[in-house]
């Protein structure tokens, strides 16, 4: 697999799995594998985290699946904080992390750090995080990515609001973060 690739063909899947094609579209079409087809098409894709998450639950080897580290895009103008959050990330969770200061930056880096998660302030000084969600939720090869709010103490309600923006999950710390980039990307220990 592709390093950063986060959608697989059923043909991929297959040569992962090490079964037909044909399986793994009858696996797809009968729900336990979940994905989406291509419009107008009947091409079948599926994120790596499913795999992941189909694989571990009927015991099938992940030998064939190259997993990297999970990378991790922070975007937050303070670079102190950015910084602080990073390191916890890097030598708690061992991902791969990556820190810009602005939405520019941000859409610059994402094609070629292929981020599974964005850590997006909402409290940071020029970044426009519901902007960063929507361009995300928008461009097709984006889809996978999960955006995830970064501020301190957000309300129920305000939490909500977030999530029916498109936003992925809530945090208010470092702490809260790994175990919310885990549940968003899925990945079944």
């Amino acid at each position: 697999m592709a390093k950063g690739k986060n959608v697989l063909t059923t043909g991929e899947v297959a040569k992962i799995c090490n079964v037909a094609p044909r399986t793994v579209s009858k696996w797809f079409d009968n729900g336990q594998l979940k994905g989406y087809r291509i419009p107008g098409s009947k091409d079948r894709r599926i994120p790596v985290s499913e795999l992941m998450r189909f694989m571990k639950l009927h015991n099938i080897p992940a030998t064939a699946l190259e997993t990297d580290n999970i990378r991790v895009l922070i975007v937050d103008s303070n670079k102190g904080t950015a910084s602080a959050f990073a390191e916890t990330l890097q030598s708690k969770a061992d991902y791969d992390v990556e820190v810009v200061g602005s939405n520019f930056e941000a859409g610059s880096i994402v094609h070629s750090f292929s981020p599974h998660v964005l850590l997006v302030s909402l409290l940071a000084e020029g970044i426009d995080a519901q902007e960063i969600c929507k361009n995300i939720r928008t461009h097709e090869d984006l889809q996978t990515i999960k955006v995830i709010a970064v501020a301190n103490q957000l309300s129920d309600s305000e939490s909500t609001a977030l999530l029916q923006k498109g936003f992925d999950g809530c945090i208010s710390s470092a702490a809260d973060a790994i175990k919310e980039i885990e549940e968003a990307i899925a990945i079944i220990y």
